[in-house]
């Protein structure tokens, strides 16, 4: 049985190790409106409260914008079991990945120690996930000797840390929103899906490469033809490669219809 027991923005703040600027940023844009206030106005939080707040760190812990976030939480269709279960699946994926990758560093520890060769059918286990440079030559050979391939390098060179995140942050959140539109039974066709089709458009065409509607259909196709584009989508919510791209070409024909 949960009691009605409330804390100070400041005990919140420890409780869950973020700052007091947090939470009072999380107030002024809704994210994360206290359920009470004391008679001198000061912030008091109960127990879902909390809960929306571990929700809130989770998902951020996932890389989705605070934007997502609110979209997400405020859902009707929202269903917390299975944002839970989820959520859990991507940290098990993500640890699974990490752990791999720190048993090969001890293993490269011990070999040092010792003074000896690591094993050589083992010494790049866990690194698999990170090999991005076979996409790249892939890439190279199919598209290397267009202008949107050799923009597209020109741009990226430049990226540092900073815009990386920035960029999966960005895509991540469309593609989760695209997920909650599937997921509540919208149309494909529909203006909000094409209005996430052209923020996805107008995403690629920010940062890597001109991407023309025409190219993002293209684009589209592959996202059901390449296993790799599927398993990218599906993670995210069954039928996703198939919304997504009849969301792209819906998109393309309302642009085409308009000009």
């Amino acid at each position: 049985m949960i009691t009605q027991q409330f804390h100070t923005v400041g005990q919140v703040a420890v409780l869950a190790g973020v700052t007091v600027r947090t939470l009072h940023h999380y107030d002024r844009i809704g994210l994360l409106v206290p359920s009470e206030r004391s008679e001198q106005g000061y912030r008091l939080y109960d127990y879902g409260d909390l809960e929306r707040l571990r929700q809130i760190r989770l998902l951020r812990e996932l890389r989705f914008s605070l934007d997502a976030i609110g979209q997400m939480l405020d859902a009707t269709a929202y269903d917390r079991r299975s944002a839970l279960v989820g959520q859990r699946e991507l940290l098990r994926e993500r640890q699974e990945r990490t752990e791999k990758i720190i048993f090969g560093v001890d293993r490269a520890l011990t070999a040092l120690e010792e003074e000896k060769e690591m094993n050589r059918t083992e010494m790049f286990e866990g690194l698999e996930e990170f090999d991005h440079e076979q996409y790249q030559e892939e890439a190279e050979r199919r598209w290397g000797h267009t202008d949107a391939y050799r923009e597209s390098m020109r741009r990226t060179r430049r990226y540092g840390k900073n815009d990386w995140a920035r960029i999966k942050e960005e895509g991540e959140t469309v593609m989760a929103r695209l997920a909650d539109l599937l997921a509540d039974g919208a149309q494909a066709a529909g203006r909000a899906a094409m209005d996430l089709a052209e923020e996805h458009r107008c995403h690629i065409d920010r940062w890597f490469y001109p991407c023309s509607h025409g190219m993002h259909r293209a684009l589209a196709d592959m996202y059901t033809a390449d296993p790799r584009f599927m398993e990218y989508f599906e993670k995210r919510g069954q039928g996703l490669a198939t919304f997504v791209q009849d969301a792209i070409k819906a998109n393309a024909a309302r642009a085409r219809s308009r000009s």
